[in-house]
């Protein structure tokens, strides 16, 4: 009970390593058959930053999950969204949470947004072993910075190299295509409902050229998840909301499938 490492990691690999992501190594060269998570995508705005993910898990060409969460809050104000396989992405979320609580609980005060982009890092390289079996972990990492009082973006390889993106980023096997969508709809200081209206634009571009990212399904009710990082803390918005949003992507889609052309100025 007496007070250690700020790190929660570092406390588990000291007195309970079995409990790590890390550990769970299947020993084998055969990469395992396991549900994976796509697509993530996130963007500043004049309020902060933005992430949103899709709903659907693959394994293989099947649908494993319509209605995954991919998108979390790693404390009050920074967002964590999951790529890769899903189980580990989400005990790696679990652990990164608690990571941040333990270090504020310790230290009496909370990680700057760079210092929690660097601990992610890490545990991301504690994984490599398992990514090099085939279950590899790429998050997005994005928060309000209270210092510059704006939204910024963090992306990872396997290896946990951490990179800083600037205006918008997206991951995933659907991230090239989101990405691309982005690139014509993204503008400066945009306004949170122009950030979410663009963050659907490019999760439906992607889903329209990647089989693994998933659609908005209208029958069932399943929209992107979608949340909001600002001075005022996370925010996931309701689906409510969400799907106003959806419904008028949709409709504009049947007259113009292809998604709105941006302006050649």
């Amino acid at each position: 009970m007496r007070p250690g490492s700020s790190s929660f990691t570092d406390f588990l690999a000291a007195h309970e390593p079995n409990l790590l992501p890390s550990s769970h190594s299947h020993g084998g060269g055969v990469p395992l058959d396991v549900p994976h998570g796509t697509t993530i995508v996130s963007l500043t705005f004049a309020d902060g930053v933005l992430m949103a993910g899709d709903r659907r898990a693959t394994m293989g060409n099947i649908i494993a999950q319509r209605d995954i969460e991919k998108v979390y809050p790693a404390d009050e104000y920074s967002a964590v969204g999951i790529a890769g396989s899903a189980g580990l992405a989400i005990e790696l979320v679990r652990l990164l949470q608690v990571e941040l609580e333990h270090y504020e609980k310790i230290e009496g005060t909370t990680l700057s947004l760079t210092g929690k982009a660097n601990r992610l890092a890490s545990m991301i390289r504690g994984n490599l072993q398992m990514a090099m079996q085939g279950l590899a972990v790429v998050p997005l990492f994005a928060g309000y910075d209270h210092e510059i009082s704006s939204g910024r973006i963090f992306s990872y390889d396997v290896t946990g190299g951490r990179y800083e993106e600037h205006s918008y980023h997206a991951v995933g096997s659907g991230g090239f295509f989101a990405r691309g969508s982005l690139k014509k709809l993204y503008r400066e200081s945009m306004s949170s409902s122009d950030a979410v209206l663009a963050s659907v634009q490019a999760l439906y571009d992607a889903a329209d050229d990647d089989s693994a990212t998933g659609g908005p399904d209208l029958m069932r009710g399943i929209y992107p998840v979608v949340a909001t990082v600002t001075a005022d803390g996370y925010r996931r918005l309701p689906d409510d909301e969400i799907g106003a949003t959806v419904q008028q992507v949709v409709a504009a889609r049947t007259e113009r499938p292809d998604g709105p052309a941006a302006p050649l100025t």
